[in-house]
């Protein structure tokens, strides 16, 4: 099968081309494994994390990708939830210890041993994965492949972060960056609380335009003033600005929730202006969001074929998954990317 696999850390804004194809052997499933044939993957800023050495493998060569979206090729022994045919899912949880105390209470994105997808275990970006039966999620009808990509990372998180804002209809919804897990949020948040006004913030016009299209009230730079404060804030931005320019956005007792797995150090010093009566006081409140749990992936999908979400989304062939990261990485983004399996 044709793979493409990180062998380094690399910086991208020197080395264009920081995967390499190959073609290895398709994998067989273990015990409690299926094996999927891959027909999308979709793009995450978080395979730049991995690339650049955030949150590196731990072991190379590594296959990365955790939107993954396919049908079951063969299962293992003790394979019996899924049959062959059968489309499925894969998100960036690829599996835990099921045994531990946040395992136990559904809480399996704490837990110790978790392991990701394209991280700690071959993902994506390749034409077959196998992955253990439990951690993989039936695919609504609705939904295209490459419309279902992006869902089980973008809008899975998504999903969790607007969760863990305690967001209340009728209060006002931040979003600070406007990429693939932003225009989700921005579209479910109109379904569940369609009397909140939606305010967003991001550097980019188009982005900005993009998201008045899509129902924000405003929608300005990451450090213009809101024309309202607000309850609650979600960070989907790769670096430190917008953090702090958010929190002088919070009303008192606000909440910034942030949306991603690491933070690049490129403006860390921007924290210095960090003033806490403004920012901090009056019981404010910054939480961060770590991985996902099974519950976001499977509640999130039934929630997105019922309201419909349709994700904006631009396709690459396989073999330009180096084209779609450098954009990634560059910002030319409109919605999500996804790769498509020839």
């Amino acid at each position: 099968m044709k793979a493409l696999f990180m062998e380094k850390v690399v910086d991208l804004r020197q080395d264009k081309e920081p995967l390499t194809m190959r073609e290895v052997p398709i994998p067989g499933p273990a015990d409690a494994e299926i094996l999927i044939k891959i027909s999308a993957c979709g793009v995450c800023h978080t395979e730049l994390d991995e690339i650049e050495g955030r949150t590196p493998p731990p072991s190379y060569p590594m296959i990365p990708g955790h939107q993954v979206v396919g049908r079951v090729e063969k299962s293992g022994k003790k394979a019996t939830r899924f049959k062959s045919g059968d489309r499925v899912g894969v998100a960036w949880i690829f599996s835990a210890c099921g045994e531990c105390e946040f395992c136990r209470s559904g809480q399996e994105n704490l837990c110790p041993e978790f392991r990701a997808t394209g991280r700690d275990a071959n993902g994506g970006y390749a034409e077959y994965m196998t992955v253990p039966e439990n951690f993989a999620y039936p695919i609504p009808k609705i939904f295209t492949d490459e419309e279902a990509a992006p869902l089980l990372c973008a809008g899975a998180i998504g999903y969790r972060s607007l969760r863990l804002t305690g967001m209340k209809d009728g209060q006002n919804l931040g979003l600070t960056g406007f990429g693939a897990s932003a225009h989700l949020v921005l579209k479910m948040a109109n379904f569940q609380y369609p009397n909140s006004k939606i305010f967003v913030f991001a550097r980019s016009e188009k982005e900005r335009e993009f998201a008045r299209e899509l129902g924000a009230v405003w929608a300005g730079d990451t450090t213009e003033t809101a024309p309202e404060k607000l309850n609650c804030i979600i960070d989907t931005t790769p670096v430190w600005k917008p953090v702090v320019e958010a929190m002088k956005n919070l009303k008192p007792g606000g909440r910034l929730v942030i949306n991603a797995i690491r933070k690049e150090n490129l403006d860390k010093d921007y924290l210095l202006q960090l003033n806490y009566p403004e920012h901090l006081w009056l019981e404010k409140e910054i939480k961060s969001v770590a991985n996902v749990a099974r519950r976001d992936v499977s509640e999130f999908l039934e929630l997105a074929a019922k309201i419909p979400i349709k994700p904006e989304f631009q396709t690459y062939p396989l073999e330009h998954a180096n084209q779609a990261l450098v954009e990634l990485k560059e910002r030319k983004i409109r919605g999500a990317k996804v790769l498509v399996m020839q």
